[in-house]
Order: structure tokens, then sequence, then C-alpha cells
């Protein structure tokens, strides 16, 4: 199994995380002789600010905030677009939003583990769920051209913080928003 669970819900130096990302975007893109331009390296930047997934509109707004000029929609998605096709990031669908991939490069499946309060995600690669849906695949003659397994729940943190003092669990997915 590959995971990057053990940093994405708890504190770190998240720079390194960041800096890993982008010398990793940067290797990928110049071995398969792709430009990684300026805007498609800063929506990734944007997107590996943390671990929680961000909507493209999110990206926008920020996009043109820094620059100080409106950026177009076509722009981020046709960045969006390249980085997804190159495996430098995922979209969760249930958030329609994009999170940083930590593997990118290597073959593996998409299960993320989404913390429904605080929204941080972590990715997992776990055998025995690729096994099962290989098998379930070739059972029915289906090719899978990709797959992604979303779970909502609590982080370790999130699981901590929402059981408050006398003991009764936080029910309000709000509540940390």
């Amino acid at each position: 199994m590959i995971t990057n669970s053990r940093v994405a819900y708890q504190q770190h130096d998240h720079l390194r995380c960041q800096n890993a990302a982008m010398h990793q975007a940067r290797t990928l893109c110049a071995r398969d002789e792709v430009r990684l331009t300026p805007i498609r390296e800063t929506v990734l930047t944007l997107i590996w600010q943390s671990h929680r997934p961000l909507g493209a509109y999110d990206i926008i707004e920020q996009l043109s905030e820094s620059s100080g000029k409106r950026v177009m929609p076509p722009t981020v998605y046709r960045s969006l677009d390249f980085l997804l096709a190159r495996g430098l990031i995922h979209r969760l669908a249930t958030l329609n939003a994009y999170i940083g991939c930590p593997f990118p490069g290597s073959a593996h499946s998409n299960v993320f583990m989404v913390c429904r309060l605080c929204g941080s995600a972590a990715e997992c690669s776990v055998d025995a769920i690729n096994s099962a849906i290989i098998a379930t695949a070739a059972r029915t003659g289906f090719e899978i051209e990709s797959q992604t397994i979303e779970v909502s729940g609590l982080c370790p943190a999130c699981q901590v913080d929402a059981v408050g003092q006398d003991g009764d669990q936080e029910t309000n997915q709000d509540s940390a928003l």
C-alpha cells in the first residue's frame, strides 16, 4: 500500500510536499517532452497549497487576485486537463475539486480518505482493492480506463475535536467551516 496519510492529516513541513510535487512535475514533463508552462505550474502550486481539494473556481479566484487581472475559466480548465493527463493531480468528483498526486509516474489506484470536517484528503493505493476491481472488470469483460474511490469520514485530528467535553460526538458537518 502506498499512502500519504501520515502527512496529510498531521502537522508537517508542507513546503517539503510542495517542493517535491513541483520537482516531480518538472521531471515528468521534461521526460515526456511537454511544457509545464507558467500558468500550469501556478495552478499546480495552488493545488498543492494544502492537502485539501481545491475547486476550479477557487483556483480562478486566487489566480485573478494574485495577478490583479481577471483569469478566464478556459485558461484554468486547460491547465487542469493538462495536469490530469500527466497524472500530477486527481479530480474528486463528489467535491468537484482537485488535489495533487503525491505519486505521479507510478502505477496506483486512487482511493481518497476525505475528512468531512477539515476537508483534508489522503491518497492511498491498496493492493486488495486494486485486485478486486481488476478481477471484477475481467469477469465482466470491462476495460478500466480510470477509477477513483472516495471515502468520507473523520481524520485523526477531527476525531479528537469532534468529541465534545461531555463525550457527545459533533454531528454538524459545517461546524469546522
